[in-house]
């Protein structure tokens, strides 16, 4: 009889506009693996009842959530996730490694739209599908975002997956972090390389700031495309 291998419990935090649904799929393949895993909606996203708020009220959630993982958890962020997971990471104990897929691997007092600016300028489609709205914040054009975002699916499952969209504030890309985790928790970072998001020439300067950097043939959400690849190695990270 072979023995049990304990396994690190898993937090998985949805990008921009997005919600705890876009994990479902690979949270499938994760409990085909013995894997626990929870998804958290941000403030504002999915079916969260709280207002949308700026980048640190989505940390306290996910520190909130946190709390129910327990100590030991692998924390993944999808995109603005990223985001999101560094500044957590930089006020929760729980954190026993950041995952990173495709995602903004951001330093304290770095913000989403200022590591852009201060990066080599790389444009990316899906600036051209943003759409501001009056209240601050950003929704995208449903005619253009499922073949952007989702160019790997049915289109029946592309629909439904925007029909979920969220608007996504102002606030989340331009608040800078007042804390990481990154550098002071082990890191990993999937580096999409077919990427039409968040650039590759740009996740490879933050996955340059993680310990351990997997190079992906994907577009932005490998989860998606390919679940059984990152159930598989998400697994191997969260493997005491």
């Amino acid at each position: 009889m072979s023995a049990i291998v304990p396994t690190r419990p898993v937090l998985l935090v949805h990008g921009a506009w997005h919600g705890a649904w876009s994990w479902a799929e690979l949270q499938s393949r994760l409990d085909d693996l013995g894997i626990v895993s929870w998804a958290v909606d941000l403030p504002g996203h999915g079916i969260s009842a709280d207002p949308l708020g700026d980048l640190s009220g989505d940390a306290d959630a996910v520190v909130a959530a946190l709390e129910r993982c327990g100590d030991g958890t692998v924390l993944v962020g999808h995109s603005y996730g990223g985001a999101v997971i560094s500044q957590a990471a930089a006020r929760s104990p729980r954190v026993a490694r950041l995952v990173y897929i495709a995602a903004f691997a951001l330093e304290s007092g770095e913000s989403v739209n200022g590591f852009l600016r201060a990066a080599p300028r790389h444009r990316v489609d899906l600036a051209d599908i943003m759409v501001p709205t009056d209240d601050g914040s950003t929704v995208l054009d449903a005619d253009a975002a499922g073949d952007l975002l989702y160019a790997g699916l049915p289109e029946a499952r592309r629909r439904a997956m925007v029909a979920r969209l969220s608007p996504q504030p102002n606030a989340t890309m331009t608040q800078p972090l007042d804390g990481s985790g990154l550098g002071r928790v082990p890191s990993s970072y999937m580096l999409c390389t077919r990427d039409r998001a968040v650039h590759p020439e740009h996740q490879r300067i933050m996955a340059a700031r993680c310990d351990e950097v997997i190079e992906l043939d994907h577009d932005h959400s490998p989860f998606l495309d390919d679940p059984e690849l990152v159930a598989g190695i998400i697994a191997r990270l969260a493997t005491a």
